[in-house]
């Protein structure tokens, strides 16, 4: 079942700006990671999803009812962590909860109890004089609190500590195996690599990419880097070999990386099933290292954004 259907979302602010045809869906019990640097698209599109925005073109649907014509009955089964926390001044951190717990109806004090507990928050103090970590604890707390079927996340760690982010992934962690659906939007790679199982990259407005997490992990293309002992030997090693180009959808060959002859390194790309093809051709030379790069959610996301888009085809 989908929890979160989106069917060519449009939003055009000019300019270049908003979100273009965007479509993908959230399925019930998955995290979804929606990945993209500030200003791709990201919050336009959960902002959409919540009901805030009407859109210009496209359809969105949460628990099967058009989020903008229902958002008020949607919300009640919705945990929704904005990007940018702005909370009421004139009251202090208890005086939130208890305001967000009325109008979410949440009575749940030992779940309340756990959550502070579990993000190391002590809500005495007002907010505006909040650090911006425990501003974004307070929010996560009444996000939570009363245990809401599906999660929207706008960047969730930003502003937390190396230790309470762990603790917030974790924490997603639990949650997915209670059978919570979550909209993980983020530009961190750990964050998203460690709890999602699809993910969409977003690049100026548009989806590039939709995958399995998975993918990522048992992907049949090496990149290795090779150190030989004198730069002619590099250079003929490196003679004729294809370059890796964003186009080549599985490896057939060895493929050209990049060359660094002050280092007398070169990077290059080749499926498993060619490995051999490579040992091959190297024991024809001296080298002085023979490396393999793990390859990594950013390795693939940073094809999209490098001039040189190295892997940024498809699986």
């Amino acid at each position: 079942m989908n929890i979160i259907e989106i069917e060519n979302l449009t939003q055009d602010y000019g300019h270049g700006r908003g979100v273009f045809d965007v479509s993908f869906v959230v399925k019930e019990g998955e995290v979804f990671g929606f990945l993209g640097p500030n200003g791709a698209g990201k919050s336009t599109t959960i902002r959409h999803i919540m009901g805030f925005s009407k859109p210009q073109k496209g359809l969105i649907k949460v628990f099967g009812l058009e989020s903008f014509k229902n958002y008020y009955k949607i919300l009640k089964d919705v945990g929704y962590l904005p990007g940018e926390i702005a909370l009421p001044e004139g009251l202090t951190g208890w005086e939130f909860i208890d305001m967000m717990g009325k109008l979410r109806n949440s009575k749940d004090k030992e779940r309340l109890n756990y959550l502070l507990d579990k993000f190391k928050l002590t809500p005495y103090g007002e907010t505006k004089k909040m650090s911006l970590g425990d501003k974004r604890k307070l929010a996560i707390v009444t996000a939570f609190m009363n245990d809401p079927k599906l999660l929207i996340l706008d960047e969730p760690t930003s502003g937390l500590d190396p230790v309470m982010q762990q603790t917030f992934i974790d924490f997603i962690k639990e949650e997915k195996a209670r059978g919570k659906t979550i909209l993980l939007s983020s530009h961190i790679f750990n964050e998203v690599e460690a709890t999602c199982d699809r993910i969409s990259i977003i690049k100026d407005g548009r989806i590039v990419s939709t995958f399995n997490a998975s993918d990522i992990k048992h992907n049949e293309n090496k990149v290795f880097e090779i150190t030989f002992k004198t730069i002619k030997e590099l250079k003929e090693f490196s003679k004729d070999l294809p370059k890796w180009n964003d186009k080549i959808d599985k490896l057939k060959n060895i493929y050209l990386k990049n060359i660094n002859e002050e280092n007398l390194v070169v990077t290059v790309a080749v499926n498993d099933k060619d490995i051999d093809k490579l040992i091959d051709r190297i024991s024809k030379f001296n080298i002085t290292s023979f490396i393999q790069n793990k390859f990594t959610l950013e390795d693939y996301f940073m094809g999209f954004y490098k001039e040189d888009k190295n892997f940024g085809g498809t699986f």
